[in-house]
């Protein structure tokens, strides 16, 4: 089993007892050392039950389940693999009452989370419209975490939303609602509260592994620290893997000083280093690590590799952006032709999305099949998602989420004094909100406005599920036209943008392409069972976490670099390696004081260089479009870093070839100033 694992890496998994830090560079075989350590413990007899690992994505858990699975041949039922924020809806599930809540609270996600704190805002007497609904989702979180309070860190201006704050954090709990920093932050309030239940989870996982630790913020940071101290003389068990060189989420509160925090808050920490590399070649290697070098604040490791010394990095200099994305689409072309490649081997890393447009166009042009990574999913869009919610509720009146939702959505009077009248019926009775609905008798205009709902739930219920007054034969599509035509979403949608009515049109016809996408998919000759209920298990399907990747696996794969974090590719472009864009000025001018934003800048172009396997190509523009202007660029200073004798320039033609070598001048000339 454990065989094929280097020196470190046996080491890594042999070392049970104990805190242990295992910095593992790019591509070290980490994922391998977790699993094999698992797989440890199980061969020793330590119980399933007794071990937790906590990831950052859903896919990262089922994969590395997955492959405890093939080492062991067990079943896996009471090992717990998952991220931070499932943990901590796995404690909450249990222990939430002590809280104030009831167990079957919802959690809101950005669209939910964004549309309450529009609630707030009017009800604090702010017009929605004129505040940057972004900026302060960051503010609200940021006071919820700890990263800034209204005290000391307000700034002028940021004072007046405490109020909407109060308002926002008492909403949630009318709502039985939680936003995902809850999930974390939650949970340390029931272990620093009651130390029972903190006791109860620290004998019960007596083994704790953490991944990519270097992207855990201050917050995922206390609760393991709160989880992993059993107290008395009993050994702490607990593993954490990262690598300072690949932190760069300090803009959602990431801290890769939290490695150096461990080492202090876990004295015998054993520190085991992963170098050897088995994704990308020397040449490659010997790139990122002439680049990371640079940075003064970090780990000192080497990454090597076994895999030879690889071809040189590709530099190319085109005239503008359409001319680089019209290089990457042409070279992918070749590329497939020349070594047998598929579409789904090659990645194109961008900075920032504004730069995925030509890219794409000239894809599109070359018919070369892609994905973009990042955007909001179709079907958790905000007008989807209510249209939706009310044919979730006519399909089960059980669903407290769903009627949540739809319960004053379009505005009919029912406000959160009176849902939160209905929740403590409802948990009085145990019974579910629907039930208390029927049940609640509330004088004055609130009972009118119930009855008004309740009506209009019945009525909509008879229709889709019993078809009485639709005329007979309507198909599907045709019922949640009608519905939307009853609720008036249009005349909803118009009032909560009064001050914007193209985003109202804009909202509304996405609820139009949700329409045809049903009548397209009901009319598919091979859908035999075209219902309400087997659309809404198919929307489940659709929007289930992390969706699969299996049909995008023959797409070129165009991304973020933060996108592309844990992935690999054989071969990788990274396109706008110019100053400006890499690093990007904003992060360099946004900096918060409490790190360094070249360094994290730095370290995101090190990430990109070790995505690639075999083969890296890098363009810089020399114009490039900014809105209206065309401004001219200056190489990114990171290339002055990577050694020269690994980069070869790209000579197609020979003017192609002289611009190239200016170009190269220019890294050099900036590298002397230096």
């Amino acid at each position: 089993m454990f065989t094929e694992l280097n020196g470190p890496q046996l080491r890594a998994v042999e070392t049970l007892e104990g805190p242990l830090l295992i910095i593992a560079g790019a591509g070290s075989g980490k994922t391998r050392v977790i699993t094999c350590r698992i797989a440890r413990m199980l061969k020793k007899g330590i119980a399933q039950s007794a071990i937790l690992a906590l990831t950052f994505t859903n896919k990262a858990a089922r994969e590395m389940e997955t492959r405890v699975k093939e080492l062991t041949g067990r079943k896996l039922q009471s090992l717990t693999v998952c991220t931070f924020h499932a943990f901590g809806v796995k404690i909450l599930r249990e222990e939430i009452e002590v809280l104030g809540y009831r167990k079957n609270f919802s959690i809101y996600d950005e669209t939910d989370r964004g549309q309450l704190i529009r609630d707030c805002l009017r009800e604090s007497g702010i017009a929605p419209d004129g505040v940057d609904m972004y900026a302060l989702g960051q503010l609200f979180s940021n006071i919820k975490t700890g990263r800034s309070s209204w005290i000391h860190d307000g700034k002028s201006g940021d004072i007046k939303f405490e109020k909407v704050y109060r308002e926002y954090q008492n909403s949630l709990k009318v709502f039985n609602a939680l936003d995902f920093d809850d999930l974390l932050i939650l949970p340390i309030e029931l272990f620093e509260t009651y130390p029972e239940i903190r006791d109860k989870y620290r004998k019960h996982y007596r083994y704790i592994m953490v991944d990519e630790f270097q992207d855990t913020n201050y917050t995922q940071y206390r609760l393991m620290k709160l989880l992993s101290y059993p107290g008395g003389e009993e050994t702490c068990n607990v593993c954490v893997v990262g690598d300072d060189d690949q932190s760069i989420y300090s803009w959602r509160g990431a801290n890769y000083e939290n490695i150096l925090a461990f080492e202090r808050d876990f004295p015998g920490t054993v520190e085991i280093k992963l170098e050897q590399n088995y994704r990308s070649t020397t040449t490659i290697l010997e790139a990122a690590n002439g680049v990371i070098a640079h940075n003064a604040n970090r780990k000192d490791k080497k990454l090597w590799s076994g895999n030879g010394g690889g071809r040189p990095i590709v530099l190319s200099c085109p005239e503008n952006e359409n001319d680089e994305a019209d290089f990457i689409a042409s070279r992918i072309k070749a590329l497939m032709m020349e070594e047998t490649l598929n579409y789904g081997d090659f990645g194109v890393l961008i900075r920032t999305n504004f730069m995925t447009r030509p890219i794409e166009e000239a894809f599109l042009a070359e018919n070369i099949p892609y994905k973009v990574s990042g955007g909001t999913s179709f079907f958790q869009r905000k007008e989807i998602k209510d249209i939706i919610s009310y044919l979730r509720v006519i399909a089960n009146s059980n669903d407290d989420v769903n009627l949540l939702r739809i319960i004053n959505t379009p505005r009919r009077g029912i406000g959160k004094t009176t849902i939160a009248a209905l929740n403590d019926l409802a948990k009085r009775n145990h019974n579910t909100l629907w039930d208390a609905l029927s049940r609640v008798h509330i004088s004055g205009q609130h009972s009118r406005d119930i009855d008004e709902f309740m009506n209009l739930m019945n009525f909509l219920k008879t229709e889709f599920l019993a078809g009485k007054e639709i005329p007979k034969g309507w198909a599907l599509s045709q019922k949640v036209r009608a519905l939307v035509d009853r609720i008036d979403y249009w005349s909803y949608l118009v009032s909560e943008y009064s001050k914007n009515e193209k985003i109202a049109r804009w909202k509304f016809a996405n609820v139009e392409y949700l329409v045809k996408s049903i009548e397209y998919w009901e009319t598919d000759a091979d859908n035999f069972d075209p219902g309400l209920y087997s659309y809404l298990n198919r929307i489940s399907l659709i929007t289930r976490d992390d969706g699969s990747d299996d049909a995008d696996r023959g797409k070129v794969n165009l991304m973020t670099i933060h996108a592309a974090k844990g992935l690999e590719f054989p071969v990788v472009f990274i396109a706008g390696a110019e100053d400006g864009i890499m690093p990007h000025t904003r992060s360099i001018e946004d900096g918060d004081g409490e790190s360094n934003p070249l360094e994290e800048e730095r370290r995101l172009f090190y990430v990109a260089l070790t995505r690639a396997r075999d083969k890296l190509y890098i363009s810089g523009c020399k114009k490039r479009r900014r809105l209206r202007d065309l401004i001219d660029c200056v190489p990114s200073p990171f290339l002055a870093e990577i050694p020269p004798h690994l980069i070869e320039n790209w000579k197609e033609e020979k003017n192609v070839g002289e611009e190239a070598e200016d170009y190269f001048a220019k890294i050099k000339n900036r590298f002397r100033k230096e």
